[in-house]
């Protein structure tokens, strides 16, 4: 039971944030981008297609920079959710 909510609660926050980048695109307040790549790094943990989508993008210089700035803030708002500490790699 707890690891079905666990996930839902991961698609959803996922979800969340890919919705947000999407209306960040059209904000100039938001940072769209950074959203986006913050869902696709949450969802990519239970999709395939979000990973491989990320691996793609990886290719590219600067957005490799965006996707690590992307990841820590995905990795500290996870463990804010969750109640963990954040791991170092």
């Amino acid at each position: 039971m707890r690891q079905a909510l666990k996930r839902a609660a991961v698609l959803v926050l996922g979800w969340a944030f890919i919705l947000l980048g999407i209306v960040g695109l059209f904000l100039p307040i938001l940072q769209g981008v950074v959203f986006l790549l913050i869902g696709l790094i949450i969802l990519s943990s239970e999709y395939v297609w979000a990973h491989h989508l990320l691996a793609r993008l990886r290719r590219y210089p600067a957005v490799d920079r965006v996707i690590v700035t992307a990841t820590e803030k995905a990795k500290s708002w996870m463990s804010r959710f969750s109640g963990r500490r954040p791991q170092s790699e």
